[in-house]
């Protein structure tokens, strides 16, 4: 018959960190789980057809980001915002956010797409600054908060880090809900900015994370019950 006469401190240690371990690997199960659903629900948006957007007043970021809208307008170049990102490829660069005057009413900011470093200055696109009413379809994007390391928004210098769809609107002096509209990949005139940069690779790597902590759960288990027979309370 096996006896096992555990030692107090060892066990006060072990046994909380083990419960602790498991509960996180349980919690990250959880967190699959819900980014699954996650996943699930923004590629059965972004699959729809586009819908006219909303009037302003009616618009409601959460139920409507990723949702293929379509919205007619004029653009106020004058008020373009540049928010540094990499192209699909990879390619430093900036996103042209510029706001859209609403053929019935209101105005939202629009990621026209995305432009090089030297053809940041619109006087090096000039045929892509389309003058007149036009129409545009893209994603419905929500405002996102800044990163644990993402620099300051800088409207100074007009150059922004974080897409702050609040501060940009206090920065071109309009109103507009706290959303973007991501424009699809029609090619502007001039070729820039090149739209459709939307990127919905979501990651998740809850399932990894959940095998680590109960990993680690099993290795602590091991490492007290083989210190117990060194010690020779199990046996």
């Amino acid at each position: 018959m096996i006896r096992f006469r555990p030692l107090l401190w060892p066990t006060l240690f072990t046994v909380p960190a083990i419960v602790t371990l498991i509960g996180l690997g349980v919690w990250q199960l959880q967190r699959l789980e819900w980014k699954l659903g996650l996943i699930a629900n923004i590629e059965s948006r972004t699959g729809l057809a586009p819908l006219p957007l909303p009037p302003n007043a009616a618009l409601d970021p959460a139920a409507l980001e990723y949702r293929p809208v379509t919205v007619r307008g004029r653009f106020r170049h004058d008020k373009e915002m540049h928010l540094i990102a990499a192209s699909r490829r990879g390619n430093s660069g900036y996103q042209v956010i510029t706001p859209l005057d609403r053929a019935d009413g209101g105005t939202i900011l629009v990621n026209r797409g995305w432009v090089p470093k030297e053809k940041v200055d619109p006087a090096t696109r000039p045929q892509g600054q389309v003058a007149g009413e036009v129409t545009v379809t893209g994603l419905v994007r929500k405002t996102w908060a800044q990163g644990w390391f993402v620099p300051d928004n800088n409207p100074q210098r007009n150059i922004w880090f974080y897409g702050d769809a609040p501060g940009m609107a206090r920065h071109a002096g309009i109103e507009a809900p706290p959303l973007f509209i991501e424009a699809d990949g029609t090619e502007n005139p001039g070729g820039f900015p090149i739209g459709g940069q939307t990127r919905l690779n979501i990651p998740n790597d809850h399932l990894g994370y959940a095998l680590t902590w109960f990993g680690f759960a099993v290795v602590l288990a091991v490492i007290y019950l083989v210190f117990h027979r060194r010690e020779g309370r199990l046996g």
